[in-house]
């Protein structure tokens, strides 16, 4: 028995490195203006915390030269990648970003992976290395971002015993704004003590992060919060949110573009999160953690095309127990579309003259994606879902 299941998560880990390891060593071995640029900005936050230098006025190398953009807190986690050189960072980083692939595939398949009874770590190792060819995980892996990390924080958060929920949701909020969503989240569904233990906790982690970097979390909150241009162009295509999609679609009317997106994002904030809700009453509790996943990804001012790391849960709830042949087919699609490189096909087609209306929205395509799975993914009947010590992948999960 014991024999089976290791020979099973050997297969699995190889199946894994097989489908990913291309990708691992193209970004690995990339040129230095192409390699890791995001985990270069982290490396560099935690160097400017050890050696006093200005947080947010510092840039990261050229031709790059992108600025540090989350709060402080965020800096002082990134001192250990300070300590490594970038080559050792890279690889430690990396494995670490294919390891949370690996988690939310495990939490986001739990249904289809229990039917396969001591053989799921081979079947899990080909989900995870499918789903990481989906151009979102792809990306991940390119700028070497922190998504995914914040994701399986969250999820786990919300999969733990109620009582306890709320530190880790707080932790990922205090890293990175975004994750806020989870916060109102857990209030709307009724877990006001998890909602402000989470406040607490973002609270706490903020002003620990305050007393240390007095002058860059003034800064921060006061000033660099509030210029989204420190981005790059919110309108660029990569910028898969409602707000970027308005940005497209009505280039050089501010105005316009901010009264449009706040009533389109109150509406879809709404939304999603009352799906979520359900979706959290009727025991299918990951469902609900992929719908705020993707309402936080399409409220948000900027949401770059790698933010979409919810596919795995997005996917995993698409099939289900794997049973229903639509299901699978559905999940298919999904999956195929998001392996290609469908926004920035619609952006070449837009840059023509005779395919604009059409480019612009496919341009659009991820974002637009993400709404149609927020407002159809299935809210379906299922045993709530706690992970608890001992609890194996393959007993028990959203159905």
């Amino acid at each position: 028995m014991h024999r089976r299941l290791a020979a099973a998560a050997v297969a699995g880990l190889v199946v894994f490195a097989v489908l990913v390891g291309w990708l691992v060593v193209a970004r690995l071995t990339a040129t230095p203006a192409e390699r890791l640029v995001d985990l270069d900005v982290y490396r560099n936050a935690g160097t400017s915390v050890l050696h006093g230098r200005d947080l947010y006025g510092y840039l990261s190398h050229p031709p790059q030269r992108l600025p540090f953009t989350y709060p402080p807190f965020a800096a002082l986690l990134a001192v250990p990648l300070a300590w490594l050189s970038f080559a050792a960072a890279g690889i430690v980083w990396t494995l670490g970003e294919l390891a949370c692939t690996v988690g939310l595939t495990a939490v986001g398949f739990r249904p289809l992976l229990r039917r396969f009874g001591q053989w799921w770590p081979l079947l899990l190792g080909l989900l995870a290395g499918l789903l990481t060819l989906t151009l979102p995980l792809r990306d991940e892996i390119k700028f070497g971002q922190v998504d995914e990390l914040l994701a399986l924080l969250c999820v786990l958060d919300c999969l733990r015993p109620r009582r306890t929920q709320g530190v880790l949701i707080g932790i990922a909020t205090a890293v990175k704004l975004t994750p806020a969503v989870f916060v109102v989240y857990l209030f709307v569904r009724g877990s006001r003590r998890a909602a402000l233990t989470a406040a607490a906790t973002f609270a706490g982690c903020t002003l620990a992060a305050a007393a240390i970097l007095p002058a860059d979390s003034h800064r921060y909150w006061t000033d660099a919060l509030f210029h989204t241009e420190r981005l790059r162009s919110n309108a660029g295509t990569s910028n898969q949110s409602l707000r970027g999609m308005w940005l497209r679609a009505l280039p050089g009317h501010s105005r316009a573009v901010a009264i449009a997106w706040l009533l389109s994002a109150v509406i879809v904030a709404v939304i999603g999160l009352w799906r979520a809700r359900a979706a959290s009453r009727r025991g299918a509790e990951v469902t609900a953690v992929a719908l705020v996943g993707l309402t936080a990804v399409l409220v948000s001012p900027v949401s770059w095309i790698h933010h979409l790391v919810w596919l795995p849960l997005v996917i995993g709830v698409l099939i289900g127990t794997g049973r229903n042949w639509q299901q699978l087919a559905v999940a298919s699609v999904v999956w195929g579309f998001f392996v290609l490189r469908i926004p920035w096909l619609g952006s070449h087609a837009a840059a023509g003259r005779t395919l604009v209306p059409v480019g612009r929205i496919v341009q659009d395509g991820f974002g637009l994606m993400a709404l149609v799975l927020l407002l159809l993914l299935p809210v379906r009947m299922a045993r709530p879902v706690t992970l608890r010590h001992n609890d194996e992948v393959n007993q028990g999960g959203d159905s």
